[in-house]
């Protein structure tokens, strides 16, 4: 799951970076770089959200997040595409989906942590 982590750090980085020419830029970059930093966080520290001031910290900016969603869901009219709030809608959804990904990642990591990726590995001697 680190790799998807990754993944999504990278994709939210890119969609900061196509903020450049939006008219509400600096909005919108952030609404990309909060998850961006999540998940790249979460990619290098899985059991980041262990930590009760961070999780908290997690859970409201994915409250925010489905707060956003909920208020631009996109109706889906005729040309969508061109309606930017309908564009932002689904950017809100990414952002939530997202969110949801790396919080699943690192709290399935912190309630069940393996026993064998923190053993060290012997070799067998001979």
């Amino acid at each position: 799951m680190q790799y998807v982590n990754a993944f999504l750090c990278l994709l939210f980085v890119v969609c900061v970076i196509a903020q450049y020419n939006d008219p509400d830029a600096l909005l919108w970059s952030l609404i990309y770089a909060i998850p961006a930093v999540w998940t790249g966080a979460i990619a290098i520290r899985p059991t980041l959200l262990s930590n009760r001031p961070v999780g908290v910290a997690f859970l409201a900016c994915l409250g925010a997040a489905i707060a956003g969603t909920i208020y631009l869901w996109p109706s889906l009219p005729e040309n969508w595409i061109r309606v930017e709030e309908e564009r932002e809608g689904f950017g809100l959804m990414i952002v939530t989906a997202g969110l949801l990904v790396a919080g699943w990642t690192g709290w399935r990591r912190t309630r069940n942590p393996s026993p064998d990726r923190d053993r060290p590995k012997i070799s067998p001697a001979g």
